[in-house]
């Protein structure tokens, strides 16, 4: 070995493990499943999107944390991706109804997985029939 030369190298993301390629086990994973779920463009859907949910906003360059979502499964075209966190991702494939307002974005994305699914965004309170007559619960009390 020669003086003065590092023998130590470092993953691009700083991380010291090497697996292979010259990338940490993270970086390696995430390289093999742009290649084979994102057609190599899950970097350039980041870039594009400045790394930033395109919903909400949050960031996450560092942590990882913004996921690629395919708006027609299976179709890798970068016109068809959009970055989005952890949580409008969950909220898109996980939520099957509903129940509160969503942003309009995140809404149409929704609306793309689940063509026929439910929407209600309000409780409607309209009376259609009438009320139960009220029943003593026990037979000796008096009703007021």
């Amino acid at each position: 070995m020669k003086p003065g030369v590092q023998r130590a190298l470092y993953c691009r993301c700083g991380n010291e493990k090497i697996l292979a390629l010259g990338l940490c086990g993270t970086c390696y994973t995430l390289k093999r499943q742009d290649e084979e779920y994102f057609g190599g463009l899950r970097e350039a859907v980041l870039e594009r999107d400045g790394y930033c949910c395109r919903v909400c906003g949050a960031s996450g360059r560092r942590k990882r944390s913004i996921v690629v979502h395919h708006r027609v499964p299976g179709k890798s075209l970068l016109h068809l991706m959009i970055s989005l966190c952890l949580r409008c991702h969950a909220k898109v494939g996980r939520t099957k109804c509903v129940l509160s307002e969503m942003p309009p974005l995140l809404l149409q994305l929704w609306r793309e997985q689940h063509p026929d699914g439910h929407e209600q965004v309000m409780i409607d309170f309209t009376v259609w029939e009438k009320p139960a007559e009220p029943v003593a619960l026990f037979p000796e009390e008096k009703q007021a």
